[in-house]
């Protein structure tokens, strides 16, 4: 008993590095990451797939994870998790800024309901996109390929061989992406929109004694509801091409990093 209670005192350390790396990109990753999903949920997936993760650290040196040296390791396992979680986070992302600019454009924007994932007040639109595209990733399997390509780092970035600082530079540029296919989805519906104001705006120098003001809102509010439903039959297509260009980002900083 006492050499089995020593062998487990042993694994300890060595499951602490996958640890790091999985707890970090599960605190980030779409729905998983959110204030629905307990933390006791996480921790115990994380300390799951560490102990799954073993076959892929042979060869790992051993660091004390009480030394220095060992507080550094653990603050790059968790950089490198949260590079994986956010890469992961920016297609969601896409889908809330979506529904935000369509629900300011249409002027829902005051319909605000309590998100139960981030735990912050949103507008309708952009919590039932959100929905909308947590149904597609799951649909998708968008929990086992985070887990795979996570698992997949450990032979490109190793424990204690350092951040790759070019892989952050292209994850910070791909920031960009999240907000012009946004925009690029929002536009028929912003469009829309502003024409139907130019529309009231020329028929209020026409006829002054029209109250445009009652009337104008729940016909700019009719139009965007109605380019919204034609918008949200793409956003399924969407979401898979934006995933495919996250995965096909991530292959090539993996690819980097291990050449």
């Amino acid at each position: 008993m006492t050499g089995l209670f020593a062998d487990l005192l042993q694994l300890l350390p060595t499951l602490w590095w996958p640890f790091c790396r999985f707890i970090a990109a599960l605190t980030v990753a779409p729905l998983l990451g959110e204030a629905m999903t307990p933390a006791r949920v996480r921790i115990g997936a994380a300390l799951a797939l560490a102990v799954a993760a073993l076959p892929a650290l042979r060869g790992t040196p051993a660091i004390d994870p009480f030394s220095l040296y060992g507080i550094a390791v653990a603050f790059e396992q968790a950089i490198i998790g949260l590079v994986f979680g956010l890469a992961f986070q920016l297609v969601m992302a896409v889908l809330s800024l979506l529904g935000f600019l369509v629900s300011s454009q249409m002027g829902l924007s005051m319909a605000v309901m309590n998100d139960p994932g981030s735990g912050n007040s949103s507008d309708v639109v952009s919590t039932l996109l959100y929905l909308l595209g947590a149904l597609v990733f799951f649909a998708l399997d968008g929990h086992l390929v985070l887990i795979q390509v996570v698992y997949a780092s450990f032979q490109s970035w190793p424990i204690g061989d350092g951040i790759d600082a070019l892989s952050l530079k292209t994850l910070a540029l791909s920031l960009g992406w999240v907000l012009a296919a946004a925009i690029l989805l929002a536009l028929p519906a912003v469009f829309a929109t502003f024409v139907v104001q130019i529309g009231f705006g020329l028929i209020n120098r026409v006829a002054p004694a029209l109250n445009l003001f009652s009337l104008g809102f729940p016909v700019v509010t009719l139009f965007g509801l109605g380019t919204l439903g034609l918008i949200v039959r793409f956003v399924p297509e969407h979401y898979l091409r934006l995933s495919g260009q996250v995965l096909t980002m991530l292959d090539t900083l993996l690819g980097h990093a291990h050449g």
